[in-house]
């Protein structure tokens, strides 16, 4: 295992070449001269620089970036993805209670826990298939042609429901055969978001993803509720089927006209492509600082992962800090589903019936609408507030909102005769309504857009799959064990979720970096530097001194053959890194081949 080390600097950089306006076009190209960069006339006197010389914009310069119609077309058009699996779970709380498909697919007029549960879960099985895959997919052909493509994909499991008649294993297929190319959206669609738009809106993007999920789910309830009432025979559930595959549709064919992830075009060798794209996406010129800087921290990352050869997918677990940041990716994931929330999603018109309301679904658009309002406000919070202090704040509430709704559910309402405790039902639609805007301003959007921000490019893809996997799995677990484990303990079940709430807070403030406003490749450094997560918000690069002006400190750090540690040289002083000889020992044999690779002059760290 061989130690990668930092060419060594010359004595004295030329740095006036990027500095000096009197620089001529024979010694820079005219594109990269000062005086074509939009960002240089504002820069005045002494603009600080990093190691290699690279004016380095402040992080008002990336604030104060416009928000281009392109930015918000290309997070729209993909969160369309995020509209399919809200519309696909929305829909089948419906589907339960209509006669039709009660006649078609139920025993004697009813649906038993095990075949509710197997329609229901199904589709998470196959969303957790479809996520796993997908990672391998988006690094071989590109995020948007696998957003494309499982969009294509999911087509196939509509046509398999819409043509079941009697056979509910085949309707159960049908959605195990969509949740193959929803999962496959669920973790290309955050990774192609965050990949491409600038930091300044990148959190409101990639949350929009979840905006997009409670307005599938709004629209399937208020088609659901058309056609239940207009209808008696299979259109009651053939026709809102039908609708899925149009959304389908739009975003198979849509995608295809956005530009590709600016970062994955980058890995693929096309430099060009990535600063035109993200050019655009900033609304600035291509060859400006801000793209230079932005450009040259991609490629410092890229530089120390390649240097050390190939490294096998294992490394999401023994890379640096890799198996801390994929376990709480998973746990992040995971706790989305352990607040609770689709508790209500998947069995809100059959909850409510418990309640005395005439039409559950009614209450299923209510609580939809509560869910949609709630989550645009939570783009704001996402925007302009700590991702930390939101989703403690939003584990918090949803603890009390549970903490009510089981005890009165469990003590207060009668269930045999619930028109007899009307107050207590209806505490129990407000308390509801309560969880899902604590729900839909923090934990929904926010996981997303966290656990697209918290692994490195090279591994941004396994990683971000078997976060979802996670989040998949726990979706299913409690869409299919849920009718069997309210029929023992009813109201009771929400106590477990509470204290996963009460669990979530602690987690998320031991263990969660502070990522607001702050580059991808910034977000890997802290985790690699084992900034605390408690004081993390304060947290300034700056503080590292020259390597770290630019925001990101891996310069010159590559990656050791296998995963495990960094390897950093200096000339002089000491480096933003420090190997521990201790934790990784360098044997003879790769300390002799080092240091014949590494000038004398040069001090190892």
């Amino acid at each position: 295992m061989g130690f990668f080390t930092k060419k060594q600097a010359d004595a004295n950089p030329i740095i006036h070449e990027k500095l000096s306006t009197n620089t001529t076009p024979a010694e820079t190209p005219a594109a990269h001269t000062p005086e074509n960069r939009s960002l240089h006339n504002s820069i005045h006197n002494a603009p600080e620089t990093d190691a290699n010389g690279n004016v380095v914009p402040t992080e008002e310069a990336f604030k104060e970036l416009p928000v281009t119609w392109l930015a918000i077309l290309l997070g729209s058009i993909a969160s369309i993805g995020g509209f399919m699996f809200g519309y696909e779970s929305g829909q089948i709380s419906g589907f339960l209670a209509m006669t039709d498909f009660l006649d078609r697919f139920g025993e004697n007029g009813a649906f038993s826990a095990a075949r509710q549960g197997t329609i229901v879960g199904l589709l998470c099985i196959g969303t957790l298939i479809g996520c796993l895959v997908s990672g391998w997919l988006c690094d071989r052909i590109g995020r948007r042609y696998t957003i494309s493509s499982s969009a294509f994909f999911y087509i196939i499991g509509v046509v398999i429901e819409i043509t079941s008649d009697t056979q509910w294993v085949q309707f159960a297929m049908g959605r195990f055969a969509a949740g193959l190319g929803i999962g496959a959206l669920s973790t290309s669609v955050p990774m192609y978001q965050s990949e491409s738009v600038p930091k300044n809106i990148r959190g409101a993007t990639v949350s929009s993803y979840q905006l997009l999920i409670t307005l599938g789910i709004w629209t399937a309830y208020m088609v659901n509720f058309g056609t239940e009432s207009a209808y008696s025979d299979s259109a009651q559930w053939r026709i809102p089927n039908g609708f899925s595959a149009l959304w389908a549709i739009i975003l198979g064919i849509a995608i295809l006209a956005m530009p590709e992830s600016p970062r994955f075009a980058y890995r693929m060798g096309r430099e060009e492509e990535a600063r035109k794209t993200m050019g655009r996406l900033s609304g600035i010129d291509p060859y400006s600082p801000l793209i230079d800087h932005e450009i040259a921290e991609i490629e410092e990352k890229l530089q120390a992962e390649r240097a050390g050869g190939d490294h096998p997918l294992s490394e999401i677990f023994t890379g640096p800090r890799m198996l801390y940041r994929t376990l709480l990716g998973m746990t992040l994931q995971a706790g989305q589903q352990l607040t609770g929330a689709n508790f209500f999603f998947y069995y809100g018109t059959t909850i409510f019936k418990s309640t005395g309301i005439s039409n559950s679904y009614v209450t299923s658009i209510i609580l939809g609408s509560v869910n949609v309002g709630a989550t645009i406000g939570g783009l704001w919070i996402v925007k302009n507030c700590g991702r930390r202090k939101s989703l403690m704040a939003g584990a918090a509430a949803m603890f009390l909102c549970f903490m009510i709704y089981a005890f009165v559910g469990h003590f207060g309402l009668d269930a045999s005769d619930p028109m007899s405790t009307p107050t207590e039902g209806k505490v129990l639609i407000v308390f509801t309504c309560l969880f899902i805007v604590a729900f839909a301003t923090t934990w929904g959007p926010l996981v997303w857009a966290v656990v697209g921000e918290l692994y490195p490019a090279r591994y941004r893809a396994p990683c971000m799959a078997l976060a979802t996997a996670s989040n998949w799995l726990f979706n299913f677990l409690i869409s299919f064990f849920t009718t069997f484990i309210t029929n023992k303990i009813d109201y009771f079940y929400g106590l477990v979720f509470g204290v996963c709430c009460f669990a979530l807070f602690w987690i998320v403030y031991f263990f969660m970096i502070e990522t607001k406003d702050r580059s991808l490749e910034e977000i890997d450094t802290m985790y690699v530097l084992h900034v605390n997560p408690i004081t993390s918000a304060s947290w300034d690069p700056k503080s590292l001194g020259k390597d770290g002006l630019a925001g990101v400190g891996t310069d010159g750090m590559h990656l050791k053959s296998g995963g495990k540690d960094f390897k950093k040289t200096e000339t002089g002083g000491a480096g933003l890194m420090v190997h521990d000889e201790t934790r990784f020992p360098t044997t003879a044999a790769s300390g002799a081949e080092n240091e014949q690779r590494v000038a004398p002059a040069t001090a190892t760290v």
